[in-house]
Protein backbone atom coordinates (compact mmCIF):
# COMPACT_ATOMS: atom_id res chain seq x y z
CA UNK A 1 0.00 0.00 0.00
CA UNK A 2 3.01 2.66 0.78
CA UNK A 3 4.06 2.16 -3.16
CA UNK A 4 0.85 4.20 -3.84
CA UNK A 5 0.03 6.50 -0.58
CA UNK A 6 3.32 6.79 1.63
CA UNK A 7 3.94 9.28 4.54
CA UNK A 8 7.33 11.93 4.29
CA UNK A 9 7.67 14.24 7.26
CA UNK A 10 4.30 15.57 8.08
CA UNK A 11 3.31 15.70 4.62
CA UNK A 12 0.78 12.71 2.31
CA UNK A 13 2.07 11.39 -0.75
CA UNK A 14 0.45 10.39 -3.48
CA UNK A 15 2.72 8.07 -6.16
CA UNK A 16 0.68 7.85 -8.92
CA UNK A 17 3.08 7.11 -11.58
CA UNK A 18 6.42 6.21 -13.05
CA UNK A 19 6.03 7.64 -16.12
CA UNK A 20 7.86 10.62 -16.99
CA UNK A 21 8.77 13.15 -19.51
CA UNK A 22 12.31 14.08 -18.69
CA UNK A 23 15.35 12.40 -17.28
CA UNK A 24 16.89 14.07 -15.27
CA UNK A 25 20.33 13.75 -14.33
CA UNK A 26 20.00 14.53 -11.00
CA UNK A 27 16.63 12.37 -10.18
CA UNK A 28 16.54 10.65 -6.73
CA UNK A 29 14.99 7.37 -8.47
CA UNK A 30 18.96 6.65 -9.56
CA UNK A 31 19.85 6.29 -6.41
CA UNK A 32 17.20 4.70 -4.31
CA UNK A 33 14.00 2.51 -4.55
CA UNK A 34 11.86 4.55 -1.72
CA UNK A 35 10.77 7.56 0.12
CA UNK A 36 9.32 7.65 3.40
CA UNK A 37 7.71 5.44 4.70
CA UNK A 38 7.76 3.92 1.09
CA UNK A 39 10.39 1.13 1.19
CA UNK A 40 9.81 0.69 -2.91
CA UNK A 41 7.72 3.23 -5.42
CA UNK A 42 8.25 1.63 -8.69
CA UNK A 43 5.05 0.76 -9.34
CA UNK A 44 4.30 -2.81 -11.36
CA UNK A 45 0.80 -1.37 -12.39
CA UNK A 46 -0.74 2.22 -12.06
CA UNK A 47 -3.31 2.51 -9.71
CA UNK A 48 -6.73 2.76 -10.40
CA UNK A 49 -8.65 6.08 -8.85
CA UNK A 50 -10.25 3.36 -7.04
CA UNK A 51 -7.27 1.83 -5.71
CA UNK A 52 -5.72 5.42 -4.79
CA UNK A 53 -9.15 6.64 -2.81
CA UNK A 54 -9.21 3.27 -1.20
CA UNK A 55 -5.31 3.24 0.28
CA UNK A 56 -6.37 7.29 1.26
CA UNK A 57 -9.28 5.32 3.52
CA UNK A 58 -6.67 3.95 5.81
CA UNK A 59 -5.17 7.95 7.19
CA UNK A 60 -6.53 10.21 9.04
CA UNK A 61 -5.77 13.14 6.34
CA UNK A 62 -6.51 15.54 9.66
CA UNK A 63 -2.97 14.32 10.86
CA UNK A 64 -1.19 15.45 7.90
CA UNK A 65 -0.21 18.87 6.59
CA UNK A 66 -0.38 18.52 3.17
CA UNK A 67 -1.41 15.62 0.53
CA UNK A 68 1.01 15.80 -2.25
CA UNK A 69 0.70 14.51 -5.11
CA UNK A 70 4.61 13.41 -6.15
CA UNK A 71 6.14 10.08 -6.56
CA UNK A 72 8.93 8.70 -8.75
CA UNK A 73 7.30 9.50 -11.86
CA UNK A 74 5.62 13.03 -13.17
CA UNK A 75 1.75 13.17 -12.08
CA UNK A 76 0.57 15.02 -14.94
CA UNK A 77 0.99 11.89 -17.27
CA UNK A 78 -1.98 11.20 -15.24
CA UNK A 79 -3.53 14.52 -15.48
CA UNK A 80 -6.83 13.60 -15.40
CA UNK A 81 -6.84 11.15 -12.60
CA UNK A 82 -4.93 13.26 -10.59
CA UNK A 83 -7.91 15.92 -10.90
CA UNK A 84 -10.53 13.69 -10.39
CA UNK A 85 -9.05 12.16 -6.82
CA UNK A 86 -8.17 15.40 -5.70
CA UNK A 87 -11.77 16.24 -5.99
CA UNK A 88 -13.61 13.35 -4.55
CA UNK A 89 -10.83 13.89 -1.67
CA UNK A 90 -12.10 17.90 -1.09
CA UNK A 91 -15.58 16.31 -0.72
CA UNK A 92 -14.75 15.26 2.52
CA UNK A 93 -11.38 16.84 3.81
CA UNK A 94 -10.18 19.98 4.36
CA UNK A 95 -6.30 19.01 3.57
CA UNK A 96 -4.84 21.12 1.57
CA UNK A 97 -3.52 19.62 -1.66
CA UNK A 98 -0.26 19.68 -3.64
CA UNK A 99 1.11 18.89 -7.00
CA UNK A 100 4.89 18.64 -7.44
CA UNK A 101 5.71 18.68 -11.17
CA UNK A 102 8.17 19.56 -13.34
CA UNK A 103 5.56 22.10 -15.37
CA UNK A 104 5.10 19.79 -18.53
CA UNK A 105 1.47 19.08 -18.47
CA UNK A 106 0.42 21.11 -21.99
CA UNK A 107 3.38 19.43 -23.58
CA UNK A 108 2.29 15.34 -22.31
CA UNK A 109 -1.56 16.53 -22.89
CA UNK A 110 -0.87 19.15 -26.13
CA UNK A 111 -3.45 21.12 -24.44
CA UNK A 112 -3.90 23.75 -21.90
CA UNK A 113 -3.95 22.21 -18.33
CA UNK A 114 -3.84 24.87 -15.49
CA UNK A 115 -7.34 25.75 -15.49
CA UNK A 116 -8.66 22.35 -15.11
CA UNK A 117 -6.29 22.34 -11.72
CA UNK A 118 -9.03 24.94 -10.43
CA UNK A 119 -11.16 23.41 -7.75
CA UNK A 120 -9.08 20.17 -7.82
CA UNK A 121 -5.63 21.18 -5.89
CA UNK A 122 -4.55 24.42 -3.96
CA UNK A 123 -0.95 24.56 -4.61
CA UNK A 124 1.59 23.43 -7.30
CA UNK A 125 5.47 23.25 -6.72
CA UNK A 126 7.35 23.35 -9.81
CA UNK A 127 11.04 22.66 -10.38
CA UNK A 128 12.31 25.26 -12.75
CA UNK A 129 16.20 24.41 -11.55
CA UNK A 130 17.55 27.48 -14.00
CA UNK A 131 16.69 30.30 -15.73
CA UNK A 132 18.01 29.24 -18.96
CA UNK A 133 15.86 27.22 -21.23
CA UNK A 134 19.30 25.43 -22.82
CA UNK A 135 20.45 24.53 -19.48
CA UNK A 136 16.87 23.42 -18.47
CA UNK A 137 17.09 21.00 -21.41
CA UNK A 138 20.46 19.63 -20.80
CA UNK A 139 19.61 19.15 -16.93
CA UNK A 140 15.74 17.32 -17.46
CA UNK A 141 16.50 15.75 -20.65
CA UNK A 142 13.01 16.47 -21.49
CA UNK A 143 12.16 14.58 -24.28
CA UNK A 144 10.19 17.47 -25.64
CA UNK A 145 13.50 19.38 -26.24
CA UNK A 146 14.23 23.20 -25.41
CA UNK A 147 10.78 24.21 -25.97
CA UNK A 148 10.15 22.75 -22.68
CA UNK A 149 11.78 25.95 -20.18
CA UNK A 150 8.76 28.18 -21.97
CA UNK A 151 6.31 25.48 -21.74
CA UNK A 152 6.96 25.39 -17.83
CA UNK A 153 6.74 29.20 -17.14
CA UNK A 154 3.90 29.60 -19.43
CA UNK A 155 1.84 26.88 -17.16
CA UNK A 156 2.91 28.11 -14.11
CA UNK A 157 1.71 31.88 -15.02
CA UNK A 158 -1.45 30.14 -15.87
CA UNK A 159 -2.08 28.12 -12.63
CA UNK A 160 -1.58 31.45 -10.74
CA UNK A 161 -3.68 33.20 -12.85
CA UNK A 162 -6.07 30.31 -12.22
CA UNK A 163 -5.97 31.20 -8.53
CA UNK A 164 -3.53 28.66 -7.03
CA UNK A 165 -0.76 29.28 -5.24
CA UNK A 166 2.66 28.32 -7.14
CA UNK A 167 5.96 28.23 -6.24
CA UNK A 168 9.28 28.05 -8.14
CA UNK A 169 12.09 26.20 -7.13
CA UNK A 170 15.67 25.68 -7.68
CA UNK A 171 18.59 24.02 -5.63
CA UNK A 172 21.12 25.73 -3.54
CA UNK A 173 24.35 26.15 -4.69
CA UNK A 174 23.57 25.13 -8.18
CA UNK A 175 22.77 28.59 -9.27
CA UNK A 176 24.87 31.74 -8.94
CA UNK A 177 23.65 34.38 -7.30
CA UNK A 178 23.12 36.04 -10.39
CA UNK A 179 20.62 33.43 -11.85
CA UNK A 180 19.09 33.32 -8.66
CA UNK A 181 18.13 36.64 -9.18
CA UNK A 182 16.91 36.49 -12.56
CA UNK A 183 15.07 32.72 -10.99
CA UNK A 184 13.35 35.33 -8.15
CA UNK A 185 12.02 37.91 -10.77
CA UNK A 186 10.29 35.66 -12.99
CA UNK A 187 8.80 34.03 -10.35
CA UNK A 188 7.83 37.48 -8.89
CA UNK A 189 6.68 38.56 -13.04
CA UNK A 190 4.08 35.18 -12.66
CA UNK A 191 2.54 35.83 -9.66
CA UNK A 192 4.51 33.03 -8.01
CA UNK A 193 6.65 32.56 -4.93
CA UNK A 194 10.61 31.49 -5.47
CA UNK A 195 11.82 29.08 -3.11
CA UNK A 196 15.63 28.00 -3.00
CA UNK A 197 15.50 24.02 -1.54
CA UNK A 198 18.30 22.62 0.39
CA UNK A 199 20.74 21.08 -1.33
CA UNK A 200 20.73 17.17 -1.09
CA UNK A 201 24.20 15.02 -2.04
CA UNK A 202 23.09 12.64 -4.71
CA UNK A 203 22.58 8.72 -3.74
CA UNK A 204 21.99 9.55 -0.18
CA UNK A 205 18.76 9.04 0.73
CA UNK A 206 16.65 12.08 2.23
CA UNK A 207 15.52 11.23 6.02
Amino acid sequence: MDQIVYQYHQNLYINLTNRCPCACVFCERQYFDGLGSADSLWLKEEPSVEQVMKALGAYDLSDYKELVFCGFGEPAERFMDLTEIAKKVKKYSAIPIRMNTIGLADLIWDRPCAPLLKDAVDRVSISLNTPDPKRFQELTRSRFGEKSWFSLVHFAKECAQNGLEVRLTTVATTLTEEEEEQCRRLAESIGAEYLIRPYEEPGVRPE
